[in-house]
């Protein structure tokens, strides 16, 4: 157990591998069970020339080492750790780990996960003023990702309500992004529980947060779509939640409202129209 968490762990900061060479790799270390034998496990693994260069440039490097040692120390989990979400392993290449900061328990809770546009406006403001402190009363964790607009105002309802929250990051728990919410991240993780799947020092970089969408959208039974543009971020969580064979729910907007498209568009295809919170309670059994 041990040579595996140490295995995934140095994996995961390992620079210059994608997310599928990563899974590729630690498949086949699990089936060889072997985690320490670099150019056997690369053999059948059908890595890029790219990747495998990569690997081998980084893997016995100082920087790396330097890098490990510095997360080790964090409180983190791994796929083969029992705390590890049972529903994150089933999505397209899972985390091979979540680096964390506040209570650890709350992933064992029903939960349910809300995005919506940065610049959310008074009636997306209203419409979780109304729905959240009837979901904290059921005892929903609520999961965002910790951004402006609906992720933040989403954490804030429900702190201010006493409910659980998870928040997932887009960078190092070390850093917050948006600056702005800084003290939000550290209530989430006082309070309650914030995730990322970067180590320490590892900026908000901008394909990190399609990455982060498809931890919320696996981590969660249901996921809420508030406010939307038709290309927006909360629209890739949705179709990643699809993939992911979660239910996807959306509150309805005006027609003619930019920010109403991408909600009323993922209804026009099937996803539920939500009106009020208990058509969000009617998805957990």
């Amino acid at each position: 157990m041990l040579q595996a968490r140490d295995f995934l762990l140095r994996l995961s900061l390992c620079r210059g591998l994608g997310r599928v060479a990563k899974v590729r790799l630690w498949t086949r270390a699990q089936q060889l069970r072997c985690f320490n034998d670099l150019p056997r496990l690369i053999d059948g693994c059908q890595l890029s020339l790219r990747a495998q260069t990569a690997l081998a440039n980084n893997w016995t490097s100082p920087a790396l080492d330097r890098v490990v040692e510095c997360n080790q120390g964090y409180p983190h989990i791994t796929l083969v750790d029992p705390e590890y979400p049972p529903a994150l392993k089933e999505i397209f290449c899972p985390p091979l780990v979540l680096f964390y900061a506040g209570d650890l328990t709350l992933l064992k809770h029903p939960k349910l996960g809300v995005v919506g546009a940065r610049d959310a406006s008074a009636y997306g403001v209203g419409v979780l003023r109304g729905f959240i402190p009837e979901l904290v009363k059921h005892r929903l964790v609520i999961v965002s990702g910790l951004a402006r607009g609906i992720d933040g105002l989403s954490h804030r309802i429900t702190l201010a309500h006493g409910g659980m929250t998870i928040g997932v990051v887009g960078c190092g728990l070390d850093r917050c992004y948006p600056a702005e919410n800084q003290r939000l991240q550290r209530a989430v993780a006082r309070r309650g529980l914030v995730l990322s799947e970067y180590g320490r020092g590892e900026p908000p970089l901008a394909f990190h947060f399609p990455e982060r969408n498809r931890v919320i959208a696996g981590l969660v039974q249901t996921l809420l779509v508030v406010e939307a543009k038709r290309r927006s971020g909360s629209l890739i969580t949705a179709n990643l939640a699809l993939d992911a064979n979660r239910n996807v729910c959306a509150v309805p907007g005006r027609i003619d409202t930019i920010r109403s498209l991408g909600c009323n568009e993922l209804i026009a295809a099937g996803a539920k129209p939500v009106l009020r919170a208990q058509d969000l309670l009617d998805e957990f059994p």
